[in-house]
């Protein structure tokens, strides 16, 4: 019998405001596993935490043959690390996943276990000559400012500090890359259908270089799996008004349907049992644009014997940047998506394909 469709509203909209402001890059994703484990383990049959800090959740379904379906969504987020500290509360740093630095200068950071609050600092261009004007500002040229009485160490992590924020139809945060697919996975743990054995797995240390997926893989050994992602949406006009054709995903048309990136070319069969749920359903969705990127997808796919794999991802702008938006429709549709799509898995998914 199909379960009750989730649903997002004020409680779902609370959790994913703590998750984006929490401090959680690659290595260091302790603060949003705590949350994790808090919200999922009254729904569980089984939750283990990994050599590496995966969250590996198991909801068993009921019947015989059910197919172990994995559905995968990262809780880290890119950031730095400190590397020297240069006195008076200056510390050198380097980043932790991709971003460009013309993002950085000026912005507002939260350093260590205390998030401790500070500034990426740059010469003011008033003293800055026209050589320097023109180039893109190296991460050596930078330096994090705590202050003289700010008191860090090499090695502590850092994030950004922009504060979620909900604004009309828009969702504006740090880390919407991938927290909204963090409290997606974790909609579909508390309202799993009994037709599978569900499988999900947050993970840690994507961004740099889908690291968790591969061993939360291995461990689950699932016949299929699904990575929930935050994708770039490239939508923006050119400066003359004219529509770029390189657009990648575009807010407000659906969840986007992965069929090949840089990481992984997903498996054709799933893609058509999305699009075919979606198109049955009613839900808006859109293919990805082919190229560019990678999800954990691309670790899973290449576990054990091999997994079919297909993504799916809540469009967002401004991608590993100081702060992201995506609309609440693409959220809702997204997880409509995917809870219809494993109600109608069976175990002869792929029989005729």
């Amino acid at each position: 019998m199909p379960g009750t469709l989730p649903t997002i509203g004020n409680t779902q909209f609370k959790l994913l405001e703590k998750l984006c402001n929490a401090c959680a890059v690659s290595g260091d994703e302790g603060e949003v596993r705590k949350m994790v484990l808090e919200e999922v383990k009254p729904y569980a049959d089984e939750v283990k935490v990994d050599a590496l800090g995966n969250v590996l959740v198991t909801k068993l379904g009921s019947g015989k043959n059910r197919p172990r379906v994995m559905l995968d969504a990262h809780m880290d987020e890119v950031g730095f690390i400190l590397v020297s500290d240069d006195g008076d509360g200056l510390y050198g740093f380097q980043t932790v996943g991709g971003i460009d630095p013309r993002h950085l200068p000026g912005k507002p950071v939260l350093v260590g276990k205390e998030h401790l609050p500070g500034v990426i600092g740059m010469k003011p261009i008033h003293l800055a000559n026209e050589d320097e004007l023109k180039r893109k500002p190296s991460i050596d040229s930078l330096r994090i400012d705590l202050g003289p009485k700010g008191k860090a160490k090499p090695g502590d992590w850092a994030s950004f500090a922009t504060k979620f924020k909900h604004v009309g139809p828009s969702i504006m945060a740090k880390a919407i890359d991938d927290r909204i697919g963090v409290a997606t996975l974790i909609e579909l743990v508390k309202n799993a259908p009994a037709n599978i054995d569900l499988l999900a797995a947050f993970t840690v240390q994507e961004e740099i270089g889908l690291r968790g997926a591969k061993v939360a893989a291995y461990a689950f050994e699932p016949d299929i799996a699904i990575a929930i992602d935050s994708t770039p949406a490239h939508d923006m006009p050119s400066h003359d008004g004219s529509e770029s054709p390189f657009y990648n995903t575009k807010l407000g048309l659906g969840p986007a349907i992965y069929v090949y990136n840089f990481a992984t070319i997903d498996d054709p069969r799933l893609v058509r049992f999305l699009k075919e749920t979606a198109e049955a359903e009613n839900i808006p969705y859109q293919i990805r644009q082919p190229g560019g990127g990678g999800t954990d997808a691309g670790a899973i796919q290449r576990t054990r014997a091999g997994v079919p794999v297909v993504s799916v991802s809540v469009p967002h702008r401004y991608t590993h940047s100081p702060i992201s938006i995506s609309r609440v429709d693409d959220w809702k549709n997204t997880l409509k998506l995917l809870h219809l799509a494993l109600e109608r898995i069976t175990p002869n998914l792929f029989t005729g394909n």
